[in-house]
């Protein structure tokens, strides 16, 4: 149903397909249609099975086909961030360690497409945060791979802790599957907020129950104000001479117990999913402990993906996170000849004119590593190369933006 509201709202069924056959390839076939449920006008998304062999997998295995497909990090953080979630209700529910949970309907094809799905379409509709309202969880019984259990199932009830919910009658109206998509992916739970509407999509279910519509609805806009930023009066994203101010997000976590040299791997993991920018800081802790601060700046919609990489990297046992407001240069690459090589010259600029401008310093390096010469020596030559190129603070800014 989800995956139905995104598509209707816009999102392209073709990309959807690609993402989802980078990591069952062959497998599915997305196919959509429009219904309508009660009266209502709306877009069933049917997952049709094209395998012959379709196993049940556990947790480990999913994450290891994830993280092996070609997907964009974005869609690849936010899929893990759902299905991690996933494991560790199930896990809970069942009394076992996440990576020993044996997904049935969850592990199945179709779970996977739903999943890998609604994370590339959000991916593909642009959406950087997500927030959701009181989920209706039902009521009654329902037959499982574990037997006939009570609605709402346990993996339900775990992942709706902090959550507000409500019983919206009979039968199962949530799954773990959407359950966890829903927790995961959105940052809040609250009403619709105040914003400027884009797009509307409605999403089917299976069932048409008469007088009470099964879909869901995904309303795309942009936020009057910014997230977490209620009542301050900070605007929306906004250009101020030529330079992007916007919301961004702070992930911090202390860590005191993580071998040195690991650090440089889990900045560049963070980075490779889809942080804008991740450091270190050294600090002193109670009990005159060294320890490290480990800070993430990212956009909104990545927040959640980005939380459940970092407690999966690192041994901290919390993390806080605060809103903040940035304001972005507008960037372009330029190239400069140095000594028949192209070294390329990232400059950054406002209202036409360049404020920063620097060479790429891996460029720099394989030159001098090529020419036998001092770093140092080559980097100066770089900036005085890029200053005789018009790529200096000051001057007009490049035409072709990245």
């Amino acid at each position: 149903m989800l995956l139905g509201a995104l598509v209707d709202a816009g999102a392209d069924l073709e990309a959807i397909q690609r993402a989802v056959d980078r990591v069952i390839p062959g497998t599915v076939h997305l196919a959509s249609t429009s219904v309508r449920r009660a009266g209502q006008r709306a877009t069933k998304v049917n997952v049709e099975k094209i395998a012959a062999d379709l196993p049940h997998r556990h947790w480990s295995e999913i994450r290891t086909m994830i993280e092996a497909a070609d997907l964009d990090p974005s869609v690849a953080a936010r899929a893990l961030a759902v299905f991690g979630r996933l494991a560790g209700a199930e896990a809970r529910a069942h009394g076992v360690e996440p990576d020993e949970v044996h997904f049935h309907e969850v592990g199945a094809w179709d779970s996977i497409a739903d999943v890998v799905g609604v994370c590339a379409a959000l991916a593909d509709l642009g959406v950087a945060t997500v927030s959701a309202g009181a989920v209706a969880l039902g009521n009654g019984t329902v037959t499982t791979a574990h037997g006939r259990l009570p609605v709402p199932v346990p993996a339900v009830l775990e992942l709706a802790r902090g959550w507000r919910v409500r019983p919206g009658g009979e039968g199962e109206q949530a799954t773990p599957t959407g359950m966890a998509l829903v927790t995961a992916l959105a940052e809040r739970c609250e009403d619709i907020p105040a914003m400027t509407v884009a797009a509307v999509g409605v999403g089917a279910g299976t069932r048409d129950v008469p007088g009470q519509p099964n879909v869901v609805r995904a309303v795309l806009g942009t936020l009057d104000t910014l997230p977490g930023a209620s009542g301050s009066g900070v605007s929306a994203p906004e250009v101020d001479d030529g330079a992007e101010v916007g919301s961004a997000v702070v992930i911090e976590a202390n860590v005191d117990d993580l071998d040195p040299r690991v650090w440089p791997g889990v900045l560049a993991a963070l980075l490779e999913a889809g942080a804008a920018d991740a450091w270190i800081t050294p600090i002193l802790m109670k009990k005159g402990r060294p320890a490290h601060v480990l800070a993430v700046l990212a956009e909104p919609g990545r927040v959640a993906a980005l939380r459940d990489r970092i407690f999966r990297l690192v041994p901290t046992l919390g993390i806080r996170e605060s809103t903040v407001r940035k304001t972005a240069l507008a960037r372009a690459w330029s190239e400069v000849s140095l000594d028949g090589e192209r070294v390329r010259i990232k400059t950054g600029h406002r209202a036409g004119v360049i404020v920063t401008a620097t060479p790429e310093f891996g460029d720099v390096a394989h030159l001098a590593a090529t020419r036998g010469e001092d770093v140092r020596a080559v980097l100066a030559r770089a900036v005085a190369a890029a200053e005789a190129a018009g790529l200096a603070p000051g001057s007009p800014a490049p035409a072709a933006e990245e």
